[in-house]
């Protein structure tokens, strides 16, 4: 009898498989940064800021960010049409779609959402502009793996 998988097809099915199960740990995990996280978006966004994890905002709010790079938040973030549909592309796919991020928040600003002013409520203004944190959007300072998406409560470490 004839086999009906060939090599590449086994092969391809392999990558599937794996690729699935990547995906399947991630959402399992406390992380809300998908695996397939494109280099293209570590260089352009996180040579900057931190990289964000799009969960972290609706479909919406990444469409309007990334049509609006020329004054990206008072800098002009400008990159080209490909490397912009690119990264539009993947933030997308990847956007939040649970109810805390079911809408845009002011300016699109994550530190504006309802879930991050709540989360943060016992936090004073005053904290955040301390010479450790220096602004609200500064997640690495508290979140010690804030660029793998883990905001985990029990990770959280406020410097002083």
């Amino acid at each position: 009898m004839k086999h009906l998988i060939t090599v590449p097809l086994f092969t391809a099915l392999i990558y599937l498989i794996i690729g699935m199960a990547a995906q399947t740990v991630n959402a399992g995990s406390k992380n809300l940064m998908p695996v397939n996280v494109p280099l293209i978006y570590k260089q352009e966004c996180a040579s900057c800021h931190m990289s964000y994890a799009p969960a972290l905002l609706p479909k919406e709010s990444w469409t309007e960010i990334m049509n609006g790079l020329q004054k990206h938040y008072g800098t002009d973030a400008s990159i080209s049409q490909q490397e912009m549909m690119q990264i539009a592309s993947w933030l997308n796919s990847n956007a939040g779609t649970y109810k805390r991020v079911k809408e845009a928040p002011p300016d699109n600003r994550i530190t504006k959402s309802g879930w991050f002013e709540k989360k943060h409520r016992k936090i004073s203004s005053r904290e955040f502009l301390s010479p450790a944190i220096k602004s609200p959007s500064n997640c690495n300072a508290c979140h010690k793996n804030a660029e793998q998406g883990n905001f985990d409560d029990d990770e959280v470490r406020i410097p002083k």
